[in-house]
């Protein structure tokens, strides 16, 4: 499974591709709630209807885990990771051209199951290209493209939607993932590791709950989809709740910016230290973090603390997510990662379309955003308990 030296250039080419993939990933996520606020009123949507749109896309991205988790362990990484990135690429282009609801509804779904049919995939070659001791690192690093592409679509949104109107962010959320098809055709190195050998591939139910390994799948379906709901909370509602802290629609932005430079740096640092000391102690660590993190958010009010305070929720919530998805997969037969990897995501992608409609109704109750804040709190410590029982009882099943 580790990668030889021999192979290392190749190795950080396909990293790099992996990337600049989760990266235009990100972008396409963050795109749809950027350009709400142009994209709604031009096409006269009712906040229903809005609400089901965002909701297309994020059913999509179940859909695709699940559907690219049990792919990616029966064909090539290559040519199911180029399929992805063209139908997220493809789908998100033909946004422009939609004239309502349905259709809107439609290509955000369709894009949507591009963008979650890739994850599974990205682990997976993750997994095969990185030597044992950097497994955790090579994910996280690969999959801080995700947030470093939310960063990037707010900084487009800032610059160019007013200019050029709400499609912009759409053409170039669509027209680079085509673009780097080509390059992936040509640099891309095929992989058919989990391909072979099917006759000796466990059956999906007993590769996820034989074996010993009932708790920990359902335990890592609970901290996926807990530790979804918050970050879905906080990408579509941090600058909302910041605004209406008094600090304006600059300090909501701001805050956004930093909870994604601070998710960039999480990865990297707690993925580090995972393949550094093992995933129990950092991985317990980090959710109590985040629930102070959060706790100091709610209370805070004036702009240099919100924005450390956003930063550090990043820094613990996306370190602890991305270093759990190269830490899973060891739990299952290495046949079955594939599998397994896709069924985590899809949970927390149901726990990701809970995250709004949670923050939404609480506002409506009048909690506020310093109550919608606390709120989190329970349920991030919740996903640490879970997580903590997880690493404490869960065996790596070997390569």
């Amino acid at each position: 499974m580790g990668a030889s030296p021999p192979h290392a250039p190749r190795g950080a080419v396909t990293l790099s591709l992996c990337f600049l993939i989760a990266l235009l990933e990100g972008f396409d996520i963050q795109a749809i709630g950027v350009a709400a606020p142009l994209l709604i009123p031009a096409l006269g949507l009712t906040p229903g209807q809005a609400g089901v749109v965002f909701g297309a896309g994020m059913v999509g991205l179940v859909c695709g885990a699940l559907a690219g988790g049990w792919m990616a362990d029966r064909m090539g990484r290559k040519p199911l990771l180029m399929t992805s990135v063209g139908v997220f690429g493809l789908f998100t282009m033909a946004t422009v051209v939609a004239g309502g609801p349905v259709s809107l509804g439609l290509y955000r779904l369709l894009a949507g199951t591009g963008l979650g049919a890739a994850m599974p995939t990205l682990v997976a070659i993750a997994l095969e290209i990185a030597p044992p001791d950097r497994r955790t690192r090579t994910t996280t690093l690969m999959f801080s493209g995700m947030p470093a592409g939310g960063a990037l679509a707010a900084l487009f949104a800032a610059g160019f939607l007013a200019r050029f109107g709400w499609h912009s962010i759409f053409v170039a959320g669509g027209v680079l993932p085509l673009l780097l098809l080509p390059i992936m055709a040509w640099l891309m190195p095929d992989s058919r590791t989990a391909a072979a050998g099917g006759a000796q591939r466990p059956a999906g139910g007993q590769a996820l709950f034989g074996g010993g390994r009932l708790l920990v799948t359902l335990l890592a379906w609970f901290t996926f989809g807990m530790t979804l709901l918050v970050l879905y909370l906080l990408l579509n509602w941090l600058p909302s709740l910041v605004a209406a802290k008094g600090l304006g629609g600059k300090g909501g932005a701001g805050a956004a910016f930093a909870f994604n430079v601070g998710s960039v740096i999480g990865c990297g640092v707690i993925g580090l230290l995972v393949d550094r000391f093992g995933p129990r102690l950092p991985i317990i660590a980090a959710y109590p973090a985040l629930a102070l993190s959060l706790f100091g958010l709610a209370g805070a009010n004036s702009l240099l603390p919100v924005l450390v305070l956003a930063g550090l929720a990043g820094f613990f919530l996306l370190g602890a997510q991305y270093s759990l998805y190269g830490i899973i997969p060891l739990y299952y037969p290495a046949r079955a990662r594939g599998l397994a990897t896709g069924a985590s995501i899809a949970a927390g992608r149901l726990g990701s379309i809970g995250g709004p409609l949670v923050a939404g109704h609480l506002l409506g109750q009048g909690w506020g955003p310093a109550g919608v804040a606390m709120a989190m709190v329970p349920v991030v410590l919740s996903a640490g308990v879970a997580a903590a029982v997880m690493t404490v009882r869960g065996r790596y099943a070997g390569d």
